[in-house]
């Protein structure tokens, strides 16, 4: 079992960049998949970016894919997103998740552990 905390997340205007951070206490962290999900007003959550246990295996939407990247440093315990390039529409509560199949997977129901998310707005 792993709680993962997110934080990075804050105002910036269209075409700048932040770096959501995903972190948990447990070395065992290192073992989990970890996606990056999403959700804006009024809309689902919907998938963003993922990474198996690895770091050899990456997945992205399509609207995030060339902008967004997504990494991990096991020393730190740490699931770094960053982000390029970000549109007002990249506006959303952001959530990192793990999952204990140690893959990089899109479908949320695949994710046991959701962090409390961290708001990312960008201005145009």
């Amino acid at each position: 079992q792993v709680q993962p905390v997110e934080s990075g997340g804050g105002l910036v205007q269209a075409g700048g960049s932040l770096r959501l951070s995903c972190t948990a206490s447990e070395r065992t962290f290192r073992s989990y998949g970890v996606g990056w999900f999403r959700q804006a007003p009024g809309k689902g959550r919907e998938f963003v970016a993922a990474i198996n246990w690895s770091g050899s295996s990456t997945r992205y939407t399509d609207s995030v894919s060339g902008r967004f990247f997504i990494s991990r440093d096991d020393a730190k315990n740490t699931v770094y997103l960053q982000m390029n390039s970000l549109k007002p529409e990249d506006t959303a509560l952001y959530y990192c998740a793990a999952n204990d199949l140690g893959t990089a997977r899109e479908s949320n129901r695949l994710y046991r552990y959701w962090g409390q998310g961290t708001q990312v707005t960008v201005s145009s």
